[in-house]
């Protein structure tokens, strides 16, 4: 390397004596390069090439270095940049660094956990974090529940969409305990039935259920509804409200969401995810979907599968059901007659009368009624479905029985109104586009924003005549009939005076002792001419 710097001083230095020192150290010809501009200002480097600088002199990654790399989403490239900007900005301009030094401070100072949380968020960080396993502990200690929308396109009434799922699972013994599928979004009511199927055990649901110690919940407002929650405080049951975002917090029920989806909705006609040639995926026009009814039949017989002959590796070649019949924890039923009451919402009390029970401005009847009218009694009933509702006696608590909606309109009239407000959406939603859909002019220079389309006069007038037609507070005349002149002894301003009726004062105010004479019968409108008798006088 000494000969190579007197080269260079004497002005004799070429390619070819840096190619030869290349292959005489291993090296590449830009590295032998990058250490004789080392050599020339230390004499270290000259005298053993290629030797690290000391630890404490090294590049390193700064606050100041995540946070730009945070900024620009991991982008190395662009916080090089912007060190470089940052550099020659400084009085006297300062060195930056190499990007290589960049990648490879970086690389040395940052996990890949940090790194792809600085690029994707916590999300992106969660992926390389490492998770203990919880102990596996006993039957009914814990449950976990989710909510799960199927990559599946069903049909319901002849619309493609995609169900839901929502289910509870035994984290002890990986047995699915409750389902329930809905055809649209899932609310408190799904929960409800899931519930009910969990923890009954009787037929068709099976050995599994009963009431767990603890429900581990992922901050789901379906989950945390009042309903729910008091249902969970009468059956004793704990729920475990998890932070958000935390889906490793109840991998159990996660897992199953994944398990579900690769071992059996992926062969399921109606596919959402399966791929599709071409640029733009798009289901084939000819493919034929499932009904409703056929996909919940088949989910129920995976859940059977699952429970009975699929064997988790967590359970050692076990199968659920074999865990479950394994286990000796006592469990604690309840009759399902008592659990339907504990799963309705509470509407509070109401009066029994002669029109039946009124509920949500609407009367319900049933013919345990006779002869019961005058009692109180508690209202409970199952979210959404407005058809029922469950009567009990007010003071005992006693059942008395079911009461329907009085005048309920058939399917037909339901339908019939479901295409009307469908129909008024498809119109409002119209009109909502086209009175936001303004086009603006293309700018390459900074001005002020320019609204395009023109208008001729008659078609602006046009417009806001019909504009004004539809405003009722435009249609309101109070000048129509104008109101009756006031007191002679009053004095009112002439302005006021000319806009009162002067055929009829207005009649004087009654002192608090007297009180006013009114005339029988209708008392007369207000502009309206003296009432007359049979024979047409005054």
């Amino acid at each position: 390397m000494r000969r190579l710097l007197a080269l260079r001083d004497g002005g004799n230095l070429t390619t070819g004596h840096v190619r030869v020192a290349a292959d005489a150290l291993g090296a590449s010809e830009r590295t032998v390069w990058r250490w004789l501009a080392a050599a020339q200002s230390d004499e270290t480097a000259a005298a053993y090439p290629g030797a690290r600088s000391r630890a404490d002199a090294r590049f390193t990654v700064t606050p100041e270095i995540r946070g730009l790399l945070a900024l620009w989403k991991g982008n190395v490239r662009a916080v090089h940049r912007e060190l470089v900007l940052r550099a020659a900005r400084q009085s006297p301009p300062a060195d930056a660094p190499s990007l290589t030094t960049l990648h490879r401070a970086i690389r040395r100072d940052l996990t890949p956990g940090e790194r792809a949380g600085l690029a994707g968020g916590e999300r992106a960080a969660l992926k390389h974090d490492v998770f203990l396993a919880r102990p596996r502990g006993w039957r009914n200690q814990v449950w976990e529940t989710d909510h799960m929308q199927a990559p599946v396109l069903v049909d319901v009434e002849g619309r493609a969409r995609r169900p839901w799922i929502t289910w509870f699972t035994d984290c002890a013994t990986n047995a699915i305990t409750g389902v329930a599928v809905t055809p649209v979004h899932p609310s408190r009511e799904s929960v409800l039935a899931a519930l009910r199927s969990a923890v009954l055990r009787e037929d068709p649901y099976g050995p599994f259920g009963g009431l767990p110690e603890k429900v581990r919940v992922d901050r789901g407002k379906d989950f945390l509804s009042r309903t729910v929650t008091a249902a969970f405080d009468l059956l004793d049951v704990t729920v475990e409200d998890l932070p958000a975002y935390t889906p490793h917090l109840k991998g159990t029920v996660e897992g199953l969401n994944r398990a579900v989806e690769g071992m059996f909705l992926a062969a399921l006609p109606g596919y959402a995810r399966q791929p599709r040639p071409g640029k733009r995926a798009s289901r084939p026009k000819d493919e034929v979907l499932l009904g409703f009814e056929d996909f919940t039949a088949r989910l129920l017989d995976w859940t059977l599968w699952w429970n009975t002959e699929h064997r988790p590796a967590p359970l050692r070649g076990r199968t659920p059901l074999d865990a479950w019949q394994d286990d000796p924890t006592p469990l604690r039923d309840v009759p399902a007659a008592d659990l339907w009451t504990f799963t309705l919402e509470d509407a509070g009390t109401r009066m029994l009368t002669s029109s039946g029970i009124r509920f949500k401005n609407r009367d319900y009847v049933g013919p345990w009624m006779t002869g019961q009218s005058g009692i109180q009694v508690r209202v409970r009933f199952m979210p959404h479905h407005d058809h029922r509702i469950e009567v009990y006696h007010a003071t005992t608590g006693r059942y008395l029985g079911p009461a329907d909606l009085a005048d309920q309109a058939t399917e037909e009239q339901v339908s019939a109104v479901r295409r009307a407000r469908a129909a008024r959406a498809r119109r409002l939603k119209k009109d909502l586009e086209a009175s936001q859909r303004e086009r603006y002019a293309a700018v390459n220079q900074p001005e002020a924003p320019r609204r395009l389309g023109a208008l001729t006069t008659a078609q602006a007038e046009a417009e806001l005549a019909q504009a004004a037609g539809t405003d009722l507070s435009g249609l309101a005349m109070p000048d129509l009939i104008p109101p009756a002149a006031p007191p002679a002894d009053w004095r009112t301003p002439a302005s006021l005076a000319a806009l009162t009726t002067a055929a009829r004062p207005a009649p004087l105010p009654s002192s608090r002792d007297s009180a006013p004479v009114v005339p029988d019968g209708p008392a007369p409108r207000r502009g309206a001419p003296p009432p007359t008798d049979e024979d047409g006088d005054a």
